[in-house]
C-alpha cells in the first residue's frame, strides 16, 4: 500500500506545482499585456505634445547651427524687384481668428503653445476682405548681412528699405493651411510685427515641418533677437498696379486703363 500512496502523493505534488506554474505564467502574461497597453496609451497621449516639442527642438537646433533647408539662391538683393515671387496665398477667408484656428485643426496642423496664445490675443486680427498676398522668401544673408547673428530689427529695417513689407499676422496661419506640401526640415520665419503673449513675451510666428508633422510655432520677436543670417524669412511684396493701368492726374487713387483717356 505504501507504493500507491507514494504515487498519489507525487501526483498531487506535481499537480500543485503545475498549478503554481500556471498561476505565475498567468500573472507574467497579464503584466506583459498591461505594460503593452500602458505603453500604447503613453505614446498616444504624448503624440501631439511630442510633435510640438520636436518641432521646437528642431527650430532651436536650426537657429543654433544656422542651417537652412531651402535651396533658394543666396545672391545679394538690391531691391524688391530682384526677388522672384515665392508663393501667393489668400487671406481674409475666415470671419474671425477662432474659425481660422479651427481650420488649422481640421487640416491636421499642430499649433505650438506660444503660437496658440498669439492666435487668441486681441492684437491678432484677420482681414475683413478676401485678397491674394504675394510672398517672397529671403534670408538676412541676401540682405548683405555677414555676421553669425543679426538683430531682428536690423533685418526688418533692411527689408523695408528694399521695398518689402512686413506680413500681416494672419499670413502665418494662412500659409500653414495653404502650404501642406512643405518639405521636411524647412522652417520659415514670418516677417511680422510681434504680438505679446499673455505673459508679455514678444512673439512672431514660424511655419515649420520639423519631421513630426506640419506645425505653426512661435519664436522670439524682440527687436534685439539674434537671428542667424541663413534663416529663411517670409515677407510680402507691395501690390503693384496691373500693366496698362495708369494713375489719372488729379483723380486721387483712381486707376483707368491707359487707352481710355
Amino acid at each position: 500500500m505504501s507504493v500507491p500512496i507514494g504515487r498519489a502523493h507525487c501526483r498531487a505534488s506535481n499537480d500543485r506545482r503545475a498549478g503554481r506554474d500556471r498561476s505565475i505564467a498567468g500573472r507574467v502574461c497579464h503584466c506583459v499585456v498591461a505594460s503593452l497597453i500602458c505603453a500604447a496609451c503613453t505614446i498616444l497621449c504624448a503624440s501631439t505634445g511630442s510633435a510640438q516639442c520636436a518641432a521646437r527642438d528642431l527650430l532651436q537646433n536650426q537657429l543654433k547651427f544656422r542651417t537652412s533647408a531651402t535651396q533658394t539662391s543666396q545672391r545679394p538683393i538690391k531691391s524688391a524687384r530682384d526677388i522672384a515671387a515665392w508663393k501667393t496665398i489668400t487671406i481674409g477667408s475666415f470671419a474671425d481668428p477662432m474659425r481660422l484656428r479651427d481650420a488649422l485643426d481640421a487640416k491636421g496642423c499642430n499649433v505650438g503653445g506660444q503660437a496658440a496664445e498669439i492666435l487668441a490675443r486681441p492684437a491678432f486680427t484677420v482681414s475683413s476682405q478676401k485678397m491674394d498676398v504675394e510672398l517672397v522668401s529671403v534670408s538676412p544673408a541676401q540682405f548683405g548681412f555677414t555676421s553669425d547673428g543679426v538683430p531682428l530689427a536690423n533685418i526688418y529695417e533692411r527689408a523695408r528699405s528694399l521695398g518689402l513689407e512686413l506680413a500681416a499676422a494672419e499670413v502665418g496661419p494662412q500659409l500653414r493651411i495653404q502650404y501642406l506640401d512643405q518639405p521636411m526640415g524647412e522652417f520659415l520665419t514670418i516677417g511680422m510685427e510681434p504680438i505679446k503673449t499673455w505673459g508679455g513675451d514678444l512673439i512672431i510666428l514660424n511655419v515649420a515641418n520639423g519631421g513630426a508633422g506640419l506645425i505653426l510655432i512661435g519664436q522670439d520677436g524682440r527687436a534685439g533677437a539674434d537671428i542667424p543670417a541663413a534663416t529663411r524669412f517670409v515677407f510680402t511684396r507691395p501690390h503693384q498696379p496691373a500693366p496698362g493701368l495708369k494713375l489719372v492726374e488729379g483723380a486721387g487713387t483712381s486707376l483707368l486703363p491707359v487707352g481710355d483717356w
